[in-house]
């Protein structure tokens, strides 16, 4: 994928790569880069896999140290982008903080040491190793080095707010520019604030005095430009909880530990100058120092469930003049108070004892990002104190009130420095200018600036019900109010993080007016991502989650109709439904996918402590189910998109255009006529925009070797309390389009990749990144129906490929060692998987497999094994064409029959294939469980 991207962006080679004549200059510094610019603004997914991809080009290409740069305003998410790109190519990475002069201005261009970066990276590139400083923040002044060896380091990252500055972009192969995230955010939150009295350009001169002058014009030379909309997202939130300390001896033990770190921080609160009277902490801006550095965040975001408190990942780092800036265009600093914190690590968790001097208190915080685990280490701890959901603003704002809009602030009794004091003056009058043509400079921004207001994100709205009248009679709380009561529909859709906070609001908004249980239900087509949205909105507010799935009738599922309403028990659904509502245990069936049967019932039973739970399914939203929920959630876009982009993309290439209308109506005929009409009347519609190919957050790294291991070694490497092991057997089916460009062989890019496994269909995503032994892939895949498969074939797909195997899965929660036995392989090959690169990596080498990867697909290696006589027209083995065939017409029939045809012949190739696995199982070592 991209590779005409890519193409281009190396067309003429890398810094030193493809010079026509030799340089006669000694001097690294003077060569200038030669690499294409490119007007190539993307998203920060698309940004970084055509990173990984450039600097995987350009390393083969050249010899020695490939460099990159990357560079853009502070909060646009250039650090993030660094390091995961580290995560996955093992380079080094050059913060340019570290070459700070030891001046308090972290954003002035004169603070930067350019001599010694240019020297560290001029040392590296000749191959010499060199010592970078390392800059103490709260000392203000460099403590020391760092040795970096340059035969270590294959790659170099330079990552700051000046890495695309002339100065360096002589030394840079690759330069990516990186807009957008919070900076965008706090431009279009000062913009709103304000109104139109300021133009965007003044604003931008304001908050980021520094950027139109000495940081934009060098984002102008990236080859890779990445507009990044990260918003602050409650996806990845902290889970908090908080009481007054009580110092019991148990607890004060943890801070006199060695690795106990403290710290102390400034924090102030910035009123907007629009603000009224009114205590509205939301709109304000919050700001945190911490040594010479400051951090801010926009409002008071957080949720509150139960003893919890939940904040997004929103903070980012800002420089001092930024600060000031908001202070001239008229923001107050109404609350400012100190804060000194001592804490610890205890595993994945952070326990702290913080003092408050305003409030002259001392409290005990445990945060960490799973709210399960945190509720647990709590009662582990023995934390008997009594749960605080306010924020330490509150407090304050509850002891002494909201300050008045012509009264100084509530600042603590701190000394201000000389230079604070010139850089941080008193608030003054919002500045106009009279002859500033605004209209005119909304008409084309740059894409450095921020969007325009007119396209700003709206500010989120408010739940509140379609209707209050309650004259048809019921008390608040009885069941007549209930059915009485319903949400208004949100005005638009949203976004992803926008659409989980607002779903999560309106639960709570449920629970404050209405009688408890919340029944919540999530629809929307295969892959949307609506299942991940429940499970993460059960995270944060504690609850469970019932998959229609659950409902499946055996008798439908046999025939392959998951994506028909009547494959559900209805009944039963009803009956459980209706125990809920009425506060009784109720047993919810428990359906196995494998078998294609209920497998047992679960008692539920929802409390009054919890009172939500949340349904999840295609159909969640059908009338017959809709009328008995209390919240309506629908979720669009996703892999179910990306499927429909996918085969656009395909037909473009072969010359033919079709709609995307067109493709949905074919690939998902059920969608629109039986799924789409029920999710238009949700409550809340969300759009996903997650692509399962680009999105670093999606990866899992794979290590493959065809090296024999014994089961008992297997076992030695999990967690016995956690293990589990399931056999499956699967055929993958391979369809492309005829005339797609693919140089006489069967690329897996080219193809999109269909797997039936116990019966069911499923799209695999792969388009993975292979780096070094690793192959670091996408870990969704998600089902679909035969009428998908069959509406690919319509679209006039051909299956070129076809594998059968046996697979054994071992798992842990951690890591998934699958051994594979094709049918086509004269040996097994064995998989581990895990979303943490070392801990794959210590798994393969305790298992002795170091020296025996491969990062080959498996259709690789099955046709490298096949002589070319031996081959079909499609590139399958000939005794397999007739087989395949038969499969893609009985997928095609499209019949009550046809199904059931399908299923006798899976039926009859997974016992072919379980025979096979029987006995590769016995001189494997391996044991079913």
């Amino acid at each position: 994928m991209d590779d005409e991207v890519v193409q281009r962006v190396f067309q003429e080679g890398g810094r030193d790569y493809f010079q026509q004549q030799p340089s006669t200059s000694t001097s690294t510094s003077s060569s200038s880069s030669i690499l294409q610019s490119l007007p190539l603004h993307v998203s920060f997914d698309h940004g970084y896999y055509l990173l990984v991809k450039s600097i995987q080009e350009l390393r083969e290409k050249k010899e020695g140290l490939v460099t990159v740069g990357i560079g853009g305003p502070s909060g646009s998410g250039k650090t993030s982008l660094a390091e995961k790109v580290a995560s996955v190519i093992g380079c080094t990475v050059i913060p340019m903080e570290n070459y700070r002069g030891g001046t308090d201005e972290g954003t002035d261009l004169d603070s930067i040491d350019f001599d010694a970066l240019i020297r560290n990276l001029e040392d590296l590139t000749e191959g010499k190793d060199t010592k970078i400083p390392v800059f103490d923040f709260h000392q203000k002044k460099r403590v020391g080095s760092k040795a970096i060896k340059s035969a270590m380091s294959g790659v170099v990252i330079v990552d700051g707010t000046y890495a695309l500055h002339a100065k360096l972009r002589s030394l840079l192969d690759i330069r990516v520019a990186v807009v957008g995230g919070v900076h965008f955010s706090l431009l279009s939150k000062v913009r709103y604030d304000i109104g139109d009295s300021c133009s965007l350009d003044y604003l931008i001169d304001s908050i980021f005095p520094l950027f139109r002058k000495h940081i934009e014009p060098d984002l102008h030379h990236a080859q890779i430009r990445i507009n990044n909309s990260f918003v602050s997202s409650f996806r990845e939130a902290i889970y908090k909880l908080k009481c007054r300390s009580e110092s019991p001896d148990g607890q004060s033990t943890f801070f006199l530990k060695d690795e106990a770190q403290t710290d102390n921080f400034i924090e102030m609160y910035l009123r907007p100058p629009s603000a009224n009277e009114e205590a509205r902490i939301n709109d304000w801006i919050k700001v945190r120092q911490s040594g010479i550095r400051y951090y801010l965040s926009l409002g008071d975001q957080r949720i509150v469930d139960k003893n919890f408190i939940i904040r997004p990942t929103a903070e980012f780092e800002v420089g001092r003049m930024t600060l000031g800036g908001l202070l001239a265009l008229g923001y107050n600093v109404v609350v400012s108070y100190k804060r000194a914190s001592t804490s610890v690590n205890i595993g994945s968790l952070s326990l702290s004892l913080e003092t408050i001097d305003t409030l002259g208190e001392t409290f005990l915080v445990l945060r960490g990002s799973d709210r399960k685990t945190v509720g647990a280490e709590a009662l582990r701890m023995g934390i008997t104190g009594q749960w605080l959901t306010k924020s330490y603003l509150e407090m304050i704002l509850e002891r002494k009130g909201v300050p008045r809009l012509n009264t100084p602030p509530l600042v603590s009794a701190t000394s201000v420095s000389h230079n604070q004091e010139k850089d941080i003056a008193a608030p003054k009058p919002i500045r106009t200018t009279p002859n500033l043509v605004y209209q005119l400079e909304d008409l084309a921004q740059p894409w450095t600036r921020s969007p325009t207001k007119s396209k700003m994100e709206p500010v989120l709205p408010t739940w509140h019900f379609a209707s209050s009248d309650r004259s048809h009679g019921g008390s608040v709380g009885s069941s007549a109010f209930r059915d009485t009561m319903k949400l208004a529909p949100m005005p638009d859709s949203y976004d992803l993080d926008r659409g989980l906070l607002l779903a999560v609001q309106g639960i709570q908004f449920l629970l404050e007016n209405k009688s408890v249980p919340v029944i919540v239900g999530i629809g929307g087509p295969s892959g949307s991502g609506k299942t991940s949205l429940a499970h993460k909105m059960a995270n944060i507010v504690g609850c469970e989650v019932v998959s229609l799935e659950s409902y499946f009738r055996p008798e439908q599922v046999k025939d392959f109709k998951y994506d028909d309403f009547n494959s559900l028990d209805l009944p039963l659904l009803s009956k459980n439904i209706g125990d809920i509502k009425h506060g009784r245990k109720t047993k919810i069936p428990v359906f196995n996918l494998e078998t294609g049967s209920r497998s047992c019932f679960k008692e539920l039973e929802i409390s009054e402590d919890c009172g939500v739970i949340i349904f999840e399914g295609v159909y969640a939203l059908h009338p017959e189910i809709r009328k008995s929920l209390d919240l309506w959630i629908a979720v669009v876009g996703g892999v179910h998109s990306h499927l429909i982009s996918r085969v656009q993309r395909d037909k473009s290439r072969v010359g033919c255009f079709m709609s995307q209308n067109e493709i949905m109506m074919t690939v998902f005929p059920i969608f629109q006529q039986h799924i789409e009409p029920h999710l238009v009347h949700a409550h809340l519609k969300i759009r996903n925009d997650f692509d399962p190919v680009l999105s670093p957050e999606s990866s899992l790294f794979v290590l493959k070797s065809n090296k024999q291991v014994a089961y008992q070694d297997i076992l030695n490497i999990l967690d016995s309390v956690k293990f589990c092991s399931s056999v499956q057997n699967f055929i993958d089916i391979y369809l492309r389009l005829p005339g797609t460009p693919a140089n006489g062989h069967i690329a897996e890019s080219d193809c999109v990749r269909v797997r039936i496994c116990e019966g069911r269909f499923a799209l695999l995503i792969r388009e993975p990144i292979r780096e070094g032994n690793f192959i670091i892939q996408p870990k969704v895949d998600f089902d679909i129906s035969i009428s998908t498969v069959s509406g690919l074939l319509n679209l006039g797909y051909q299956a070129v490929a076809y594998i059968e195997a046996s697979a054994l899965i071992y798992q842990d929660g951690k890591i998934l060692i699958e051994v594979d036995h094709l049918q086509d392989a004269p040996s097994p090959y064995l998989q581990i998987k895990g979303v943490n690169k070392e801990a794959v990596a210590a798994a393969g080498s305790a298992l002795k497999l170091d020296g025996s990867y491969t990062t080959k697909s498996y259709l690789q290696i099955i046709l490298e094994r096949l002589p070319l006589v031996e081959r079909s027209y499609s590139g399958t083995h000939t005794h397999q064409a007739a087989r395949l065939q038969e499969l893609v017409e009985s997928i095609q029939s499209q019949s009550y029959h046809g199904n059931l045809h399908i299923h006798g012949y899976l039926e009859s190739a997974s016992q072919q294939r379980f025979d096979f696995y029987e006995i590769a199982s016995e001189g494997y070592d391996l044991e079913i469980r």
